[in-house]
């Protein structure tokens, strides 16, 4: 096993309501069901990245509640390093309420982060022993932009390569392009951050050349079922996705399991493309089942899924 992957993130519990189609505004209407399950984009990529086969770090802040019990179990049971998860009892664990419409498969989330709120830039300075012992260092924005940043800084001053997942979409401030060796949007967060539309490769190409030029090192929008485009200084390069077909229940979950799949492959050595087709993969099995961390597919899975592409 290769060095670890320290991620920055937030844990929220997944209140997750299954129905026919959304509700419309206003309006009051009775679903299918309902599950309660861990969430949160960088706990999702942290189970991620741990069950494709890395050894994993995270860092965050959880309520001394029964959502924060639920969290400290899962990396317990996960075999995630929790040594830089602090638990704050004054305020409670974050949640999610997550929409999920059974005939597409489309989802609506709201996110409410709760604890991981509390998270100041000082928290990253305190978690740097354990940052600089890693061998990738992973952030998105649901937590304060301050402290994504300061993580860029810690990382990046410790000499660890760092993956920016820039989601929820947020304006950034232009030294945070700069950070970021690898910058992950998927297609509405891209279009979002470049100012320009993100629906096609073409399209794509376009927004990673803004983002190039505003200091990222390699760029990788994910583009749903139409792939992912990777470019950097050597490469332009369009990857197809995985054709899952029927076998696709729902879609929450799936960026964060392409990161958590994608650090894995870095961390492991693969060249970029072999690792953007490790998290597409891995983000390819997670679509096909119910709900986010339980979702996250074994590293025995994915190498089945790519064998199987290989061969054919």
């Amino acid at each position: 096993m290769s060095k670890p992957i320290s991620i920055l993130g937030i844990f929220v519990a997944d209140l997750t309501f299954r129905s026919n189609r959304m509700p419309r505004q206003g309006e009051t209407f009775i679903g299918n069901s309902f599950k309660l399950g861990p969430g949160g984009k960088g706990s999702n990529q942290a189970v991620a990245a741990r069950r494709a086969g890395a050894k994993t770090m995270f860092i965050t802040k959880v309520g001394k509640d029964t959502f924060g019990e639920m969290a400290m179990k899962l990396y317990a049971d996960e075999g995630i390093n929790s040594e830089f998860v602090w638990e704050i009892p004054k305020n409670s664990t974050g949640a999610a309420a997550i929409m999920v419409n059974e005939e597409s498969g489309d989802n609506a989330i709201i996110v409410v982060p709760g604890a991981a709120d509390e998270l100041v830039p000082d928290d990253l300075e305190d978690a740097e022993a354990g940052i600089a012992e890693c061998a990738y260092f992973m952030a998105s924005l649901e937590v304060p932009i301050p402290v994504m940043q300061r993580g860029l800084e810690v990382a990046k001053r410790n000499g660890v390569p760092t993956i920016l997942n820039p989601a929820p979409a947020a304006i950034l401030p232009d030294e945070v392009y700069g950070l970021s060796d690898y910058f992950t949007p998927n297609e509405t967060e891209a279009s979002m951050l470049a100012g320009i539309p993100v629906e096609t490769v073409e399209q794509a190409r376009d927004a990673a050349k803004v983002f190039m030029d505003r200091g990222v090192d390699t760029v990788v929008i994910t583009l749903g079922e139409n792939g992912a485009y990777v470019r950097n200084s050597e490469i332009r390069q369009h990857v197809p996705a995985f054709d899952m077909g029927d076998k696709v229940l729902e879609t929450t979950g799936a960026g964060d399991a392409f990161n958590g799949g994608f650090a894995h492959a870095l961390a492991e050595g693969m060249p970029l493309i072999d690792a953007v087709r490790f998290g597409s993969a891995t983000a390819a099995i997670s679509v096909t089942r119910l709900g986010t961390a339980p979702a996250m597919p074994y590293n025995n899975e994915i190498q089945q899924l790519l064998d199987s592409q290989n061969t054919q």
